[in-house]
C-alpha cells in the first residue's frame, strides 16, 4: 500500500506543477477498495483473528486495544472492510515552514454487532532532490529519511519545477469495518 501511496504521490505533484504557479492544492482522491471475509479462528489471548477470504486465502490480523468489542467477535461472523485514501498536495511558497505531522482516531459504530472507522492523516513536506529529463523521473526526499523516485509520464509538467521545490503532502486513510453475525 505505501507503494501505491507514493507512486500516487509523485504522478500527482507532477500533474500539479503547472497549477501549483499560482499556488493552489490539488486533490488526488484514491479507489476505495472492500474486501470480505470470514473468520475462521480467533486466539483471545493474543487478540489474533484469522480470516478466510473470498479466493480462499487466510489473513491473520491483531485487534489493537482501540478494538473495544474484540470479545463480542465469534467464529463464522462475516467482516466487511473498505478501504479509502486520499492526498492534497500544495507546492509550497519560498519560505513557507515545513511540516510533518500525523494524527489518527478510532470510532466504534454503536451499532448491535462490532464494527467501527479508523481514520489517519498524515502531512509531510517533500523536496524534489533530482529531476532526470531523460528518464523521465523525479526523487523526493522527506522527513525520518523518507525517499522515493517516480518515473513521469509527464515532461512538460516536469520541465516547470526543479531541484529544490517543496511540496505540502496531505494523506488521508479510513477503514470502515462492519461484522454481520451468520445466520
Amino acid at each position: 500500500m505505501k507503494r501505491l501511496v507514493v507512486g500516487t504521490v509523485a504522478a500527482a505533484v507532477l500533474v500539479l506543477a503547472p497549477r501549483a504557479l499560482m499556488a493552489q492544492s490539488r486533490t488526488f482522491t484514491g479507489e476505495t477498495k472492500t474486501a470480505t471475509a470470514t473468520v475462521e479462528s480467533i486466539e483471545t489471548s493474543t487478540r489474533t483473528v484469522t480470516l478466510k477470504k473470498a479466493d480462499g486465502t487466510y489473513v491473520t490480523t491483531v485487534a489493537g486495544p482501540d478494538v473495544k468489542r474484540f470479545a463480542e467477535i465469534k467464529v463464522g461472523d462475516k467482516v466487511t472492510a473498505k478501504y479509502y485514501d486520499n492526498l492534497v498536495i500544495r507546492l509550497k511558497k519560498p519560505g513557507d515552514p515545513d511540516v510533518s505531522t500525523s494524527s489518527a482516531a478510532t470510532t466504534g459504530s454503536g451499532q448491535a454487532l462490532p464494527g467501527g472507522t479508523t481514520a489517519k492523516q498524515t502531512s509531510i513536506t517533500a523536496t524534489i532532490t533530482a529531476i532526470d529529463l531523460k528518464a523521465p523521473s523525479v526523487t523526493f526526499t522527506g522527513p525520518n529519511g523518507w525517499k522515493y523516485t517516480s518515473r513521469v509520464e509527464d515532461t512538460k509538467a516536469l520541465e516547470k519545477v526543479k531541484v529544490g521545490d517543496k511540496v505540502d503532502i496531505v494523506w488521508t486513510e479510513a477503514l470502515l469495518v462492519s461484522v454481520e453475525r451468520s445466520m
